[in-house]
């Protein structure tokens, strides 16, 4: 069974067929704007059953034509319903970068596609990379409830300290249209920097399933140090009262070398979906990070293996 829209109006949202995507335009339950997502739907489904919606966010720069190929080809050998939204495209205005209208776009896309598609609610699935696992963090933290499971790859977990890592450059200029200043200028400003930040929210996340990993090389050949991804596992840590990780291994694993000195048996897995050595690996309640040989990117099929192992109870 394949799934084909045509140019139709629905209620609150309008359809546009687009080659092997389908366009839709979604009415935010905030402004009423109409903001864009793509679909695509698998190749084959079993009949008159419900499948799972893997919900995907675009990076820093980028906005909903972005394509994710890898991603997209795990969905559909899944048999998956592929969802990607705009959520107010690139970080350069007020309204993106982890804005509550952002961040209501991505529920109000999920809303739509399971009332218009045969989604399994128990098996709604979000992943991102780098912006993306920014996002992917913070809907974690903010809407826990909505997830069976997640997978965020070399996101940004502190926006105020990543401001200071760039602000010279490209990206803390971004920043500053979006928020209007660095975090230094003004405590109402520090306050809107942690707000949108995935470390503010991510001890209320206990529930889901996180996949956190980075590439090794990430901030040395890469926008965001892997400390990012070790900062966010630890509150999880903490709050689901287990180890974190110390900050001598911090240390060690964000060096150039990024090496621990002293691997635990953990660090030293092999991963098949992961196609690469692993020099970190922690677990902490239902979570886990993965620091990897690679850089500032996402593998697809280590994303989808986490994903696909997890589904909510109907209690949930």
């Amino acid at each position: 069974m394949k799934w084909k829209l045509v140019m139709v109006w629905l209620v609150g949202s309008i359809v546009v067929q687009a080659s092997d995507r389908e366009k839709v335009f979604v009415t935010s339950s905030l402004d009423g704007t109409n903001q864009p997502s793509y679909v695509i739907f698998p190749d084959e489904v079993p009949n008159h059953e419900k499948v799972p919606l893997l919900v995907s966010l675009h990076s820093w720069s980028s906005d909903v034509e972005q394509r994710n190929l890898p991603l997209e080809e795990e969905a559909n050998r899944l048999g998956w319903i592929y969802l990607f939204p705009h959520f107010r495209g690139p970080n350069i205005q007020r309204d993106a970068c982890g804005s509550e209208k952002a961040q209501q776009d991505i529920l109000d896309a999920v809303d739509w596609a399971s009332k218009e598609y045969p989604v399994d609610r128990n098996r709604i699935y979000l992943t991102g990379v780098s912006g993306g696992g920014h996002m992917t963090m913070l809907m974690v933290g903010r809407y826990p409830d909505r997830w069976a499971a997640a997978s965020a790859w070399v996101g940004i977990s502190d926006l105020a300290m990543w401001y200071q890592k760039h602000r010279q450059g490209e990206y803390g200029a971004m920043m500053r249209q979006v928020f209007g200043d660095g975090p230094e200028a003004s405590n109402e400003i520090c306050q809107q920097y942690r707000k949108r930040s995935p470390v503010t929210w991510l001890h209320r996340s206990l529930k889901v399933p996180l996949d956190i990993a980075a590439g090794v090389h990430d901030g040395h050949q890469g926008s965001v140090p892997v400390r990012h991804s070790l900062d966010a596992f630890n509150i999880i840590a903490r709050a689901s009262g287990n180890e974190g990780i110390s900050e001598k291994e911090m240390d060690q694993i964000s060096r150039v070398s990024g090496r621990l000195e002293k691997p635990r048996s953990s660090d030293c897995v092999k991963d098949a979906s992961f196609g690469r050595e692993i020099y970190l690996r922690r677990k902490a309640g239902r979570s886990r990070v993965t620091i990897f040989e690679g850089g500032h990117e996402g593998i697809a099929s280590a994303a989808v293996s986490w994903l696909q192992r997890y589904k909510k109870s109907p209690e949930e």
